[in-house]
């Protein structure tokens, strides 16, 4: 297919109705507009409408931003894209730019907004409790609170029902980490290859994404062992992974015995028999890993797993940082599409939409155990407004059946992003559950090697300018990382993939030339 170009003078598209785009002469300062997106210089996939006015931006210059941004902020390079965006409104699936261009958000914060930006009911009830009390800290009680408390141990099957409530996911599973030890008496705590469990200073030990680690010594008691990763991993195939799409590198494995999960099991147990000690404090993992690019695991490969951590004495933990709340469809949270109860459990991300919300979900006995080694405390843990907000995205997941629209948007979009992989030779990999979905980017399907990270960055920043904005993951950052907020439709779908299959088609243009 022949992609055919169509130069246009740089221009804007003002939307005067929700459903009739019509362009117009460029906007002056002092215009009023409601919702705007910049032509590109090609022909593009058309955005789907949106009934939503933002507001006019008024606030700094984008070159103030970017002066402040270097005087001021972190050093780190963390912005996506070379021109990176300077976001100014967002309502459910759709986020607007200082200049007015409208996106598709198909990467939530990170997977972070779970039920839409800005979801009308969820500010509702932001703001009225910040009108009532915003802050009380753990010495006192406040109504909110104990609601939430009874909400989510509601959602959690026995005996998972003490919780502690945080701020953040690496506060949560720094929380983790002390409870396995305290219970367990034991040190050593595994985690796979690949995994990302925060960047504090504990959670740095069990985060093993190269560009995370540092020279210095960290991680005390932290051993890797390898991510039974099928498609990238030394075994796996095609009948491997709880997925409505698997990997076209063929297995022998039948549909109730996966081989591929037997061989990673035996590399487990390698690791406990020579990289640990004889008893071991726990076993930290995703349900799906996050910012390795949402690799999958060999069904049946963490219930074996976790038997084995518990021969050695150690508690099993699941990070449901970005794998609970319904994201994954067919199940609240993660753990249960592995068929496995754990010890410990920790969420953060999309548990407050946005606001900064985290919990650790234990057993009343290792509660007790970290109870007798410390008095823990968190000044801002649980406040009323994290809670009120908590209660409230609880609430919207179950009233607009978000976890069904993930299960069925989820498998609609994987179908479609299948398609795309088997039309260009680059697309190595499509993998995923529900409304976290993995493309991982090769420079052909036999070796599998990655697609070099300029390319990468070229496909993603084609798709920027069509209007859809998607995340990146993986060690060698070549897998595009699709996690949508979970109230997103199948048009929009189309939409994206639609998008993703021009860049893709721009991409192997200009390799041609």
């Amino acid at each position: 297919m022949t992609l055919v170009w169509r130069h246009l003078p740089r221009a804007w598209c003002l939307v005067t109705s929700p459903r009739i785009p019509k362009p117009c002469l460029s906007l002056s300062v002092g215009a009023s507009w409601t919702s705007v997106t910049k032509l590109h210089l090609h022909t593009k996939p058309r955005m789907p409408p949106c009934d939503f006015t933002p507001e006019r931006y008024q606030s700094l210059a984008y070159n103030r931003v970017l002066e402040i941004h270097k005087q001021h902020l972190s050093p780190v390079a963390t912005a996506y894209f070379q021109k990176p965006l300077l976001l100014h409104q967002g309502h459910m699936e759709w986020l607007f730019d200082s200049e007015g261009n409208r996106y598709l958000d198909f990467y939530s914060g990170i997977v972070t907004v779970s039920v839409g930006h800005c979801h009308p009911k969820v500010n509702a009830v932001a703001q009225k409790q910040l009108g009532r009390l915003w802050h009380t800290s753990p010495v006192f009680f406040h109504p909110p609170i104990h609601e939430y408390a009874e909400k989510l141990s509601a959602l959690l099957p026995e005996p998972l029902k003490v919780i502690f409530l945080m701020n953040s996911g690496s506060e949560a599973n720094d929380l983790a980490m002390l409870m396995a030890r305290a219970h367990s008496h034991n040190t050593d705590i595994i985690s796979f290859r690949g995994a990302y469990h925060g960047c504090s200073p504990y959670t740095l030990g069990l985060t093993n994404v190269g560009p995370y680690k540092m020279a210095l010594p960290g991680g005390l008691g932290c051993q890797s062992t390898m991510c039974p990763d099928v498609f990238r991993g030394p075994w796996g195939g095609s009948h491997c992974r709880d997925s409505p799409v698997q990997t076209i590198r063929k297995c022998d494995c039948a549909p109730d015995c996966c081989q591929a999960k037997d061989q990673y099991i035996e590399q487990f147990k390698d690791t406990l028999d020579t990289s640990v000690a004889k008893s071991i404090a726990g076993f930290f993992a995703e349900p799906i890993q996050g910012v390795n690019g949402f690799v999958q695991y060999p069904k049946g490969f963490l219930k074996e797993a976790f038997k084995l951590v518990r021969e050695r004495g150690g508690v099993c933990i699941t990070d449901e940082v970005q794998t609970g709340f319904g994201r994954l469809g067919s199940h609240f949270w993660g753990f249960q599409t592995h068929d496995v109860l754990p010890d410990i459990v920790t969420m953060a991300k999309g548990i407050g939409n946005g606001f900064p919300m985290a919990a650790v979900v234990t057993t009343p006995e290792i509660a007790k155990s970290l109870a007798n080694c410390l008095l823990h405390f968190t000044t801002f843990g649980g406040s009323p407004m994290a809670c009120a907000i908590g209660s409230a995205v609880l609430e919207v997941i179950k009233e607009e059946n978000l976890q069904k629209n993930s299960q069925e948007v989820g498998t609609y979009m994987l179908l479609k992003f299948a398609k795309l992989r088997d039309e260009f030779e680059i697309v190595g990999d499509i993998r995923g559950k529900g409304l976290m979905i993995g493309i991982e980017m090769v420079q052909d399907k036999v070796s599998r090697q990655p697609l070099p990270c300029e390319e990468v960055n070229q496909i993603h920043e084609d798709c920027k300018h069509m209007g859809l904005l998607v995340g990146r993951g993986g060690i060698f950052s070549q897998t595009f990382r699709v996690a949508p907020p979970m109230c997103i439709t199948k048009p929009e779908v189309d939409f994206a993939v639609e998008v993703f299959r021009s860049a893709l088609i721009q991409h192997m243009e200009r390799r041609a030339k």
